[in-house]
């Protein structure tokens, strides 16, 4: 579905209009949402005039929130706070990323609990519906007072201050605001901190990572189902009989999409008393899957949940009479959206663990029952597919690094008045590149899949049948890289198909082949 523009309610962003928002759709923000926003500002001004004290609001911040604020430098402190702030490093978030995380931060303030002008989520808005892409730098935020620094790099360029990318070009923030026809925000109380305190940069991230996931453990079922026509795999193992047993729901989905790829194939062998099971690497593909699909599954539940919801401090509320109450707390912190990326990432190292296993066995001519050494007819004055499968193992091994779990880390900050931290956003980060790595193994496998398929074909001197959905893979492999007769540089053919995979191509087409909606269910 193509979703051309995001209404912002507060209450109703999903995971794919973050996407939609990411690759260009417009947004709107909902009459209600408005409404809500200038019903909380108000409530900000009501307190303002009673003189009271109000973190962020009257006071200074973390370590400073004993410092009170003169009424006539409450604007100055809003801005300075998005300046000291923006203290980001290392390379630039991707345009794509930055409006993902400009609609989650806009969605989140038109709640109507943050206190701030509808006038400066409208200014939010805007940056996506001009064009206009803050440079935030990738690394600074320990996941808890939110992502402060990156924010503030966003919060710098509604101020005509930073950098943005405009058509193309890195610009000075006020002149790409200018070029794109829009006048900097003069910030207000509490809105400076309001667009700087939140989870909004890891749960956009980690919704991308999230979605692509997804797409990938069904790729990854693909290229398993592919390795096992080509090395001739038996089909016991994925008996629906075996998986009900043990009812863990993804692993009988997982169990359900592999007979239907599979469904006619020529290649997999009969039932053979003294050749009843393969290695764990093919028998074991619904178990280890269907667990990876659960870790993708908890973190889609979590970060729906986070999108919808109030993370910045402090939080605006009105009694019984109608009266503004200003409350602390620590909603910012991103704790459970650090533990999913975490959970997450664990998943999609396995998945690239058991993908790397199954290409090992591809090209091992004592693994893969009879295919030539390195799927090559000319080995030893060629290579073949060796190096393919150093590729994967370096990825895998670089995984298993990531995959330590960022939650498990905690520096103190301002002081130690935030004494533990989530540092959520570098688990988001590591998730990220550990699905990229994947992208590449199970691109790697679909490869040399489709090389042994061929070969197998070519053995048994006749022409078999590939599975109802597999043969709609191998299709789409040839389609972008024929069979290697010769060595030849593999880089771009690795870089071809992990399109295929990263895209969605590859899923869609076969998906499609089978007429159903993909893991659920036999269809």
């Amino acid at each position: 579905m193509n979703i051309e523009k995001v209404t912002l309610t507060g209450e109703h962003l999903t995971m794919e209009d973050v996407a939609a928002v990411a690759a260009g759709a417009s947004v709107e923000i909902s009459t209600y949402a408005l409404s809500a926003m200038r019903h909380s500002w108000e409530g900000v001004q009501t307190l303002l005039a009673r003189g009271e004290i109000a973190y962020g609001i009257t006071t200074g911040f973390g370590a400073f929130k004993g410092r009170i604020i003169p009424l006539h430098e409450v604007a100055a402190l809003q801005r300075n706070l998005v300046l000291s702030h923006a203290a980001g490093v290392g390379p630039p978030l991707d345009p794509p990323s930055v409006r993902a995380v400009i609609g989650v931060r806009a969605n989140t303030l038109a709640m109507g609990y943050s206190g701030i002008r509808p006038e400066v989520v409208a200014a939010l808005a805007a940056l996506l519906n001009h064009g206009v892409a803050p440079v935030i730098p990738a690394y600074g935020s320990v996941g808890a007072s939110g992502d402060l620094a990156p924010l503030a790099h966003l919060a710098c360029v509604l101020i005509g201050e930073g950098e943005a990318f405009w058509q193309g070009e890195r610009l000075p923030g006020g002149e790409a605001l200018r070029r794109a026809g829009l006048a900097p925000v003069v910030l207000g109380a509490k809105e400076g901190l309001a667009l700087i305190n939140g989870t909004a940069v890891t749960t956009a991230l980690g919704a991308l990572a999230t979605l692509r996931a997804e797409n990938l453990v069904q790729a990854a079922d693909i290229a398993g189902a592919l390795s096992m026509e080509a090395l001739q795999g038996t089909l016991a193992a994925f008996d629906a009989r075996v998986h009900l047993v043990r009812p863990h729901p993804r692993q009988v989905d997982t169990a359900a999409y592999m007979r239907r790829l599979l469904s006619g194939s020529g290649f997999l062998r009969p039932h053979d008393p003294r050749d009843i099971q393969d290695a764990y690497s093919l028998r074991c593909i619904p178990q280890v899957h269907g667990a990876v699909s659960d870790t993708v599954a908890y973190a889609r539940w979590a970060l729906e949940i986070e999108l919808n919801a109030v993370t910045d401090n402090p939080l605006i509320f009105f009694d019984e009479q109608g009266a503004p109450e200003v409350i602390s707390g620590g909603n910012f912190h991103a704790e459970p959206i650090g533990l999913a990326m975490d959970y997450l990432k664990l998943g999609m190292t396995e998945l690239g663990n058991i993908s790397e296993r199954r290409i090992a066995r591809l090209i091992d001519a004592s693994l893969s029952r009879g295919l030539p050494p390195f799927l090559t007819r000319h080995g030893g004055v060629e290579s073949g597919f060796m190096l393919a499968q150093y590729t994967a193992a370096a990825l895998a091994s670089q995984n298993k690094v990531l995959a330590h779990p960022s939650t498990a880390d905690s520096i103190p900050t301002s002081a130690n008045t935030e004494d533990h931290v989530s540092m959520a956003t570098n688990a988001a980060h590591h998730a990220r590149q550990v699905i990229e790595n994947v992208e590449c193994i199970i691109a790697i496998e679909l490869l040399l899949a489709s090389q042994g398929v061929d070969l197998r074909r070519e053995q048994l001197g006749r022409c078999l049948e590939l599975g109802r959905g597999t043969a709609a893979a191998f299709a789409e492999v040839r389609e972008r890289v024929p069979f290697l007769e010769h060595d030849d540089v593999l880089s771009p053919k690795i870089a071809a198909i992990t399109d295929l995979v990263s895209s969605g191509a590859l899923v869609q087409a076969v998906n499609a082949h089978l007429g159903a909606q993909g893991r659920c269910g036999e269809g």
